[in-house]
């Protein structure tokens, strides 16, 4: 039940994205807004999100992990409230809708960041691992239910998506407070303490860091970039609305779901196999984006579309583990925040600058995004060094003790 209680952590904060891709191009036309405005809604949440969750990482390490999820599991819910109402009842909603949106994403800075850094806390050695897994594979269960889920809510009317966060949160909050038992917090370092290891570590190890981080990224921004350019053409070209567009949409999440779980419970410790996974992911990635300019036609083009998926499965449990471990309890909360920060910059950026790539070239779209992850594939493959292990280094708690982790 405590991992049941961490996994729905996760799950909520896909639904804050997810759930509003189909429902996009008819919000668009209700509210008679732009592609940029639209592609707001979702980038404005992920901005709030970005900024906010380093501030309550770090509160996270001072206070306690289950103290920040749960007032931000209630905030994501009103934030949901505020866009539903204004959608429901205002003539000129738009502002609004962006306002709640904000306020969710102030909300999902406190949702899976840090649930990875509370996995971390009550969790080690390969159950961390398999545990991190379920929480990326719940992640991804999000992001398969959440599109179906949304084109369902908008057979009622396009803005039904909102009023659902408030239920959705409730019961997160229950399996959270009763389920999830932490630890005595012992007393946190001084403020002058905690920010001087910080800074250690991130100038000892933060070339590896920036890897970790970009990757993530990339794996969400091409991730939601892909997810909007789809259903935007699943609408138009296609003329596919409703639950047959979702279940659509959900098809590549489905196969990143399951190998996001298949990875987390395989890889334990075993950090060459992780290394590798995630640069293999990313030539995944490059190989499925850079192949698809040569499909048009649907069938084929959701065939290829696939592999980046699967790639994106095996590299997200992957940096999940390694950052997880990276540093020592005290700071935890606060890396694992600045990752999630990151990735929610990955998915804010996605959407308008898919749009964007959109209307300059179907082409350059794909061929853009193919030569980004091959970069960071390079630079995955170069900047991760990883020593063996000693015998008695499960007893050592900071991952990169236990991976002698250096740069060359």
């Amino acid at each position: 039940m405590t991992v049941l209680a961490i996994g729905s952590i996760p799950l909520i904060m896909t639904l804050g994205n997810s759930m509003l891709i189909p429902i996009l191009p008819k919000m668009k036309s209700e509210l008679d807004l732009s592609q940029f405005q639209v592609s707001l809604t979702i980038t404005v949440f992920s901005i709030a999100a970005a900024i906010t969750i380093p501030i309550l990482g770090y509160l996270s390490d001072r206070l306690s992990k289950k103290t920040i999820i749960l007032p931000a599991l209630f905030l994501y819910g009103l934030g949901g409230f505020l866009a539903g109402a204004a959608a429901a009842w205002f003539t000129k909603p738009f502002f609004w809708i962006v306002m709640g949106r904000a306020l969710q994403g102030i909300g999902a800075a406190g949702t899976a960041p840090i649930a990875m850094a509370l996995t971390g806390d009550l969790f080690k050695g390969g159950a961390q691992s398999k545990v991190l897994g379920l929480v990326e594979a719940s992640n991804g269960f999000g992001k398969v239910l959440s599109p179906i889920v949304g084109s369902l809510l908008a057979l009622i009317s396009w803005y039904a998506v909102f009023w659902a966060f408030p239920a959705f949160c409730s019961v997160s909050i229950l399996l959270t407070w009763i389920f999830i038992r932490e630890n005595p917090k012992k007393q946190p370092p001084p403020l002058g303490q905690y920010v001087k290891g910080l800074f250690s570590v991130f100038k000892h190890e933060g070339r590896w860091l920036f890897v970790t981080y970009l990757a993530g990224a990339t794996g969400l921004f091409t991730l939601f970039g892909i997810l909007f350019y789809l259903s935007d053409t699943l609408e138009k070209k296609y003329h596919i609305d409703g639950v047959i567009k979702g279940l659509i949409l959900a098809i590549p999440l489905l196969f990143m779901m399951t190998t996001a779980y298949i990875t987390g419970s395989k890889i334990k410790k075993k950090f060459y196999l992780m290394k590798s996974l995630i640069v293999i992911g990313l030539i995944l990635m490059t190989i499925s984006f850079a192949t698809l300019i040569f499909f048009t036609k649907l069938i084929p083009f959701i065939a290829v579309l696939v592999i980046s998926s699967v790639g994106t499965g095996m590299v997200l449990p992957c940096l999940n583990s390694f950052i997880t471990g990276s540093v020592e309890k005290t700071r935890r909360g606060f890396v694992t925040s600045l990752y999630g920060s990151v990735r929610f910059l990955g998915v804010a950026f996605g959407p308008p600058v898919f749009g964007w790539l959109m209307e300059w070239s179907r082409t350059g779209m794909f061929l853009s995004t193919a030569g980004l992850t091959f970069i960071v594939a390079i630079l995955s493959l170069a900047m991760i060094h990883v020593k063996p292990q000693s015998p008695s280094s499960e007893e050592i708690e900071s991952l990169f003790q236990k991976l002698k982790i250096h740069f060359e």
